[in-house]
């Protein structure tokens, strides 16, 4: 009875209780080990100059680059597919998923505690029946001595990374397809409009062939010849429809709504967006720090890196420790008269699995060599499309200019033609020629100034734009040389 009372007593409670609290804060100290993982160089040389551009180095904010082409509908386009677009909330879920999963790997350096009770009824034929009750209160706790927690945590931290990179990549993707989609229907328009227009003007050729062949002034030719090249361009009418309703339609998948009201939007499109000068962008190290690709794969290798650093960790010995409180009685009102707990620890080592975590060390150090080829190539790809990208607009400046000389050339000759077959002075074909070489000439000049718009979105995307990193606020570093 006197070592059981000892045992019960107040202070042997608070003791046993004092020692456990102590055990776990040594754990907590002990638990908190994580390797240091970074990427390695890239050994790739970045220049410091753009070489097929001549422009100067400036900082220039692009993440909203699309308001700059001053087309209200075209932002309105962009605005609606970040907010309802369902490949960005694919990517965003994806996320939140990364998100947890690194709650998941920062709970290991936590203690696993656990509570259970059970209460048992005896039945005797000549005594009494006798109740018997038990609590307890069990915890574990690995030590992260090695780095296997540390390495979990740091790999989910940079797949957490990856994740918001990804989305913020998604982000750049879309935008600049709802740009390019939009300047492309809006250009598929216009060509739409000036087919018929040349149409009607054909028409009015038909009918002036008609008469003159029934005066007797030309023949059966000049109608017939009419009638062919109202045949043709009416044939590419439809053509230019369908095209129209295909883009329409692929913006409303992009802006997550059914097709109907973008064609009703787009159809009376009576311009090109212009957009403005871009006189001096980025370095090309500044622009490999904006592209959230380059940064994706950077994380990507990391990840990679933290995964070799787990693998290996599983080599050396795992240490756990516990501890362990309970109390059981005969009768509920005697419960906590008799309170008992332990420590203890456990160590424990691999010795042999028949290779196996070797097997998952040169698995790890196998990802990790392709997530550092992905991470060069993505900064190749960086470099390739900045560098192609500002030589398209350049060219497609120079083109606008060009085809517009040769519309306004060929409507002047258009003009002339009329008036001179009208009296007399030339022949039909001439007509039909300069007419066909204004309609041409139209056709490639809409084309043009949409290739020039649609230059600058892939240069502006090549640049970082479209996505703002304040709305990401994800770890980067800088081992980009």
């Amino acid at each position: 009875m006197t070592r059981l009372s000892r045992c019960s007593s107040p202070l042997h409670r608070r003791r046993t209780a004092a020692l456990l609290t102590v055990a776990m804060g040594s754990l907590a100290l002990a638990g908190c080990a994580r390797p240091d993982i970074a990427s390695p160089e890239a050994g790739i040389p970045v220049p410091q100059d753009w070489v097929e551009t001549q422009q100067g180095q400036a900082s220039l904010d692009l993440s909203q680059y699309w308001q700059l082409l001053n087309d209200p509908l075209l932002t309105q386009f962009v605005e609606a597919a970040a907010a309802n677009n369902l490949d960005l909330a694919q990517s965003a879920a994806r996320l939140e998923q990364a998100r947890a999963q690194l709650a998941g790997s920062r709970s290991g350096y936590f203690p696993q505690i656990s509570a259970g009770g059970s209460g048992r009824r005896t039945v005797y034929d000549d005594i009494p029946d006798t109740s018997s009750y038990s609590l307890g209160v069990d915890a574990t706790w690995e030590i992260d001595l090695f780095g296997r927690i540390g390495a979990d945590v740091s790999a989910s931290e940079a797949e957490l990374a990856a994740a918001g990179y990804s989305l913020a990549d998604l982000e750049r993707i879309i935008t600049g397809q709802v740009a390019l989609a939009t300047i492309s229907a809006r250009a598929t328009a216009m060509q739409l409009a000036i087919a018929r227009d040349s149409l009607q003007s054909q028409d009015d050729n038909l009918q002036i062939a008609r008469w003159r062949a029934q005066a007797g002034l030309v023949s059966v030719l000049d109608v017939e010849q009419a009638r062919s090249q109202r045949a043709a361009t009416a044939a590419s009418i439809p053509q230019l429809e369908s095209n129209l309703v295909a883009t329409a339609n692929a913006i409303s998948t992009l802006i997550g709504e059914p097709p109907g009201r973008v064609l009703e939007l787009l159809s009376p499109s009576v311009f090109v967006p212009v957009p403005p000068e871009l006189s001096s962008f980025e370095a090309p190290a500044e622009v490999l720090r904006r592209r959230p690709d380059v940064r994706q794969a950077e994380a990507s290798l990391v990840a990679s890196m933290a995964r070799i650093e787990g693998a290996k960790a599983q080599l050396y010995p795992m240490i756990q420790l516990g501890g362990t409180i309970g109390t059981s009685a005969i009768g509920f009102g005697n419960l906590f008269d008799l309170v008992s707990g332990g420590l203890f620890g456990s160590v424990s080592q691999l010795i042999f699995d028949g290779g196996r975590t070797q097997s998952q060390i040169d698995s790890s150090k196998a990802a990790a060599q392709g997530s550092l080829a992905a991470w060069r190539l993505s900064i190749l790809g960086a470099l390739e499309d900045v560098e192609t990208s500002a030589v398209d607009l350049e060219k497609s400046r120079e083109r606008v200019v060009i085809f517009g000389e040769a519309v306004d050339a060929a409507n002047n000759s258009a003009i002339l033609a009329r008036s001179q077959y009208q009296a007399g002075l030339t022949d039909f074909q001439n007509l039909l020629t300069s007419e066909l070489q204004l309609r041409t000439a139209r056709n490639a000049e809409v084309a043009s100034q949409a290739e020039r718009a649609s230059a600058f979105v892939r240069l502006t995307q090549a640049l970082g734009g479209g996505w703002s990193p304040r709305e990401y606020p994800l770890p980067v570093s800088d081992r980009i040389q």
